[in-house]
């Protein structure tokens, strides 16, 4: 199921899937939610196990992000709030319940599967300002205060392999708390390529099971198969570039000098650019940015699909074939965001750029509710 689940053809699909007929809900809070990713992935775990899911509490500071969730859950203002974690549940790991947390628990009645994914900027390598120590760390603690007042049965957390490094031990202490609340605890770094995602991303995984514990056994005795690729997933765009929707099927405009740099690549069928093309602080000196101004490969996963995509300064994002760089569309497709998943509320193209590029590939998410459905914790 691996492989199967949010594969490349469900991201070509042009409408939703629906869950069964009065199939049993299962109760979901989406914290530093984005547009969504991880309440999707969720929402086809549980259809292909015959099961749907209710919104119980959706919440993210960025309303851009935040309309493109409303819009595709159907949730209203009171379920998908743009408001701060640390005004919802403020308490001390160890505090009683305020009145907030209290009103928000009362809200959200039953909670089966607790689902985040905290800003993950601070713990980043590309962040050499505050790595490690950046105070948006934090937030990763406040996922473990909203468990201790929701009670859900499993609580999966999302985010970069470095976060275990920060100097705030913020894993270690979502740990030691989340055991002593009678939740069985276990983490993973899993690669997206490995799960059949056509992108290089690697992500930390802890997942929390309430009077048990989760084994991630599973994905090493998953046959690796073919690696999936980026013509897998936007072969079938190449064409459109704006003949669809203009900002969604749309490059973004290069400048002069890049425009040269990208036409150099293609001319001479290189994906790399060399170092006496690149600006001055990239060249000739040692570095490790070598999929900047980079080409991706059809052959090949892309690298890590991030807000910047619409730039050939910010990674390997210049189109395979064509002399551009990949479109919204195109990213969206590369994070496994099916088509059916509508983009429409966002407005301009840093914005959609930043939604995208921000949001957690829905599969990392299906992957592991799908596990965690079919042995019985959900």
């Amino acid at each position: 199921m691996t492989k199967l689940i949010c594969d490349e053809k469900w991201t070509k699909r042009k409408t939703w899937p629906k869950p069964t007929p009065r199939a049993r809900r299962l109760r979901i809070v989406d914290l530093f939610c984005g547009c969504g990713g991880l309440t999707l992935g969720a929402y086809e775990a549980a259809r292909l196990n015959g099961r749907s899911i209710g919104v119980a509490l959706a919440l993210d500071l960025d309303d851009t992000a935040m309309n493109v969730y409303r819009e595709n859950f159907r949730v209203d203002k009171t379920v998908g709030r743009v408001a701060d974690i640390m005004g919802l549940f403020s308490g001390d790991l160890r505090a009683r319940a305020s009145k907030k947390e209290k009103e928000i628990k009362k809200s959200c009645r039953r909670v089966d599967l607790l689902i985040a994914g905290p800003p993950c900027q601070g713990h980043s390598d590309l962040n050499n300002s505050s790595r490690r120590s950046d105070p948006r760390n934090s937030l990763y603690l406040r996922v473990v205060r909203a468990a201790k007042i929701l009670r859900p049965k499993v609580v999966i957390i999302e985010n970069v392999p470095t976060v275990i490094h920060d100097r705030g031990r913020v894993v270690t202490r979502a740990t030691n708390a989340l055991e002593k609340l009678g939740y069985g605890v276990n983490t993973a770094v899993v690669g997206a390529a490995k799960l059949g995602l056509a992108q290089t991303r690697r992500r930390h995984i802890l997942i929390a099971v309430r009077g048990s514990e989760f084994d991630f056994a599973f994905l090493d005795e998953a046959q690796p198969g073919r690696v999936a690729t980026v013509h897998d997933f936007i072969a079938d765009l190449k064409s459109l570039n704006g003949r669809r929707t203009p900002l969604f099927d749309e490059a973004s405009k290069m400048s002069t000098r890049n425009k040269k740099r990208a036409q150099f690549l293609y001319r001479n069928r290189k994906y790399d650019l060399p170092d006496r093309l690149r600006p001055g602080c990239h060249r000739l000196v040692e570095h490790s940015y070598v999929s900047m101004y980079g080409r991706l490969r059809w052959n090949r996963p892309a690298q890590t699909i991030t807000g910047g995509f619409g730039s050939m300064g910010q990674g390997r994002f210049l189109h395979p074939s064509q002399c551009r760089t990949i479109t919204p569309h195109e990213a969206a497709r590369l994070q496994g965001f099916p088509d059916f998943f509508h983009f429409g509320t966002v407005k301009s193209r840093v914005a959609l750029q930043t939604t995208i590029g921000n949001a957690v590939p829905p599969k990392l998410a299906a992957v592991f509710v799908d596990r965690l459905i079919h042995e019985g914790y959900l």
